[in-house]
């Protein structure tokens, strides 16, 4: 019984990449245990445990969550990136990002609102620290 179980289950699948080509237009949500490339058009929702890459000719309008990013196209939305968000010279990026790391290359159009994991603990503790220390001098 706990066997069988054991087969059914899905495993991340590494180096393998579906892929939207150019000229293929898309509506709907996807939702992949491998990589995804978009050199297409897509207007939904993206979730990968994989890397995500828009390329040149792609252009993404939604949400997406993923492990890792490479942009070199067009995104407009939401955009959720455990690690690191490559933005080559050729990308647009316009919306919400929240990232644990960001490379942008010159050229790049970047019109978001960012936000950067671990930042806004980094300035809580830093502001605790601060009033702890405004304590300390008053008392003395």
């Amino acid at each position: 019984m706990f066997a069988e179980s054991k087969r059914n289950r899905m495993e991340p699948v590494v180096g393998q990449t579906n892929r939207i080509v150019e000229n293929t237009k898309i509506k709907g949500d996807l939702t992949s245990e491998a990589d995804i490339r978009i050199d297409g058009e897509l207007e939904g929702s993206i979730t990968a445990k994989g890397k995500v890459v828009i390329g040149k000719s792609g252009k993404v309008s939604g949400k997406i969550q993923c492990m890792n990013a490479d942009v070199e196209g067009k995104f407009e939305g939401e955009l959720k990136v455990e690690n690191v968000l490559s933005l080559k010279g050729s990308a647009q990026i316009d919306g919400d990002v929240v990232v644990g790391k960001l490379a942008v290359e010159p050229g790049a159009t970047f019109n978001a609102a960012c936000s950067m994991k671990g930042a806004s603990l980094k300035s809580v503790r830093a502001n605790e620290g601060q009033k702890e220390a405004n304590s300390t001098e008053k008392s003395a």
